[in-house]
């Protein structure tokens, strides 16, 4: 090889040990220490409240807004995976401008690890906003959790329990939650009725092994009651997780890609300028 290739080669290496070696130490230092974050979601359990727009706002500013439009009664969103940090929820009526007053605020402060359920609750005379602390951590082996969330006006007090064998959940209040209880695996046909007795209605759900749940006591259309069953978490799939587009500091498109391929690019530039001069220079010599 030429003096003149030589040096060429040597300063494609120059530029790359220069700029590509810090640039692999952040890739690394970021890669490794992801920014820690929490879960949110939002649910509409409100019987008589017609259709919402929800807002979902962070307080430092790091978050783009985020707008749920058209939630109606028994809607339950996936989790937002979001930043640790405060956030604030608003509603207003569905279709209104986000320049209208909301109808509802409330503060929900995200920590690590943990999960939040926002839910509009109550009846429409006396709506409010309530956040749920959601237990996610996984249930013990050949075990399930579950919990029984009460948004029936229907059957404002209610009992839950399995057909045939042991109760459940009892005294279960309208616009509350019960306790994750722990459970067997399998497919249980459950009986909700009144405190105060009646009928009962009678509701089939499955529930997988290692999974979490919250189990949705809802009125039917048809007068009767109906039931939603949502997994909070699984051994095999985690958290369900609806993305939220970040701004500084959250998930983004990687430009690390970018960076090598522009560097491979500009060392392949110099090392070709190097032959092209060797060429011009043996060239003037022959």
């Amino acid at each position: 090889m030429s003096t003149a290739l030589q040096r060429a080669a040597a300063s494609a290496a120059a530029v790359l040990a220069t700029v590509a070696v810090p640039l692999i130490a952040c890739h690394g230092a970021a890669a490794a220490v992801p920014a820690p974050t929490g879960f949110v979601r939002l649910a509409h359990l409100s019987p008589d409240t017609p259709e919402v727009d929800v807002y979902l706002d962070s307080q430092s500013g790091d978050v783009p807004e985020q707008v749920f439009r058209g939630v109606g009664y028994g809607v339950l969103s996936d989790y937002q995976s979001l930043p640790v940090g405060g956030y604030t929820v608003a509603m207003r009526r569905s279709g209104a401008p986000a320049s209208e007053p909301a109808v509802l605020t409330t503060q929900v402060s995200v920590a690590a690890g943990s999960a939040y359920t926002v839910a509009g609750v109550g009846r429409h005379a006396d709506l409010g906003l309530r956040v749920f602390t959601d237990d996610i951590s996984l249930p013990l082996e050949n075990q399930a959790k579950v919990r029984i969330v009460q948004a029936s006006l229907r059957a404002p007090v209610l009992d839950v329990a399995v057909v045939g064998g042991p109760s459940i959940a009892q005294d279960v209040p309208f616009a509350t939650t019960t306790a994750y209880y722990p459970v067997k695996p399998g497919t249980w046909q459950l009986a909700v009725r009144t405190t105060s007795g009646g009928a009962s209605t009678q509701l089939d759900v499955q529930l997988g092994e290692g999974s979490v749940y919250s189990l949705l006591i809802l009125d039917a259309a048809d007068g009767g009651l109906k039931a939603r069953l949502v997994t909070d978490a699984s051994r095999r799939g985690g958290v369900p997780v609806g993305g939220v587009e970040t701004g500084a500091g959250g998930s983004r498109t990687s430009l690390w890609p970018i960076w090598v391929g522009a560097l491979v690019l500009v060392a392949a530039v110099m090392v070709g300028s190097g032959v092209v001069m060797y060429r011009r220079r043996t060239s003037r010599v022959l």
